[in-house]
């Protein structure tokens, strides 16, 4: 399994979730530091996104099999180059757009390997599956209350410091969630 973002609070998770199920986690993040940290939560192998080209290194440690799935929440030429990581039937899903630009995506790549993307806009889901949505977060929201998944905040800024706060995630050196208060 592949998670782009390790260090944020849905690449944690993933992580996590992924790890618990058995699978071998890969995972991308800004820094080695951050890679090391992502180790208690599960990681067994981390890429410096900054500094390596990911697609080579999935390809190297997989053998160019490539991997059984994919989490994306980078989007942009990120999403595009995941879906050249992805082995027979592999699949991936998209779950934001964090790396803004757009996507050069050919629809017909995943047809070669019978890939499967998907994309999740939790806003959406909520509107249409509002049962299910709300099950799935009492769901993670026990797992976290029970100590099962970890969930590391990085920093608490006010409100007031909104713009302090983007800054901070812009720059790259949050791991895990940031929160800000009323």
């Amino acid at each position: 399994m592949l998670v782009h973002a390790g260090a944020g609070g849905v690449g944690m998770a993933a992580i996590q979730l992924a790890h618990r199920a058995g699978a071998t986690v890969i995972a991308t993040a800004s820094s080695s530091e951050k890679l090391e940290r992502l180790r208690a939560f599960g990681l067994d192998h981390g890429i410096n996104d900054v500094e390596q080209d990911f697609v080579a290194e999935v390809q190297q440690l997989t053998g160019t099999r490539g991997v059984d799935g994919v989490i994306d929440s980078v989007g942009g030429k990120t999403l595009a180059d995941s879906v050249r990581v992805l082995g027979w039937r592999g699949r991936m899903v998209s779950v934001g757009i964090a790396g803004r630009g757009g996507s050069a995506l050919n629809a017909f790549s995943p047809w070669a390997r019978n890939n499967t993307l998907h994309g999740v806009l939790f806003a959406t889901f909520l509107q249409a599956e509002y049962p299910r949505a709300y099950a799935l977060v009492a769901e993670c929201l026990a797992r976290v209350a029970s100590g099962e998944l970890k969930v590391e905040i990085a920093r608490v800024f006010p409100l007031a410091e909104a713009a302090q706060a983007h800054a901070f995630i812009e720059g790259r050196h949050a791991f895990g969630r940031v929160v800000m208060t009323a």
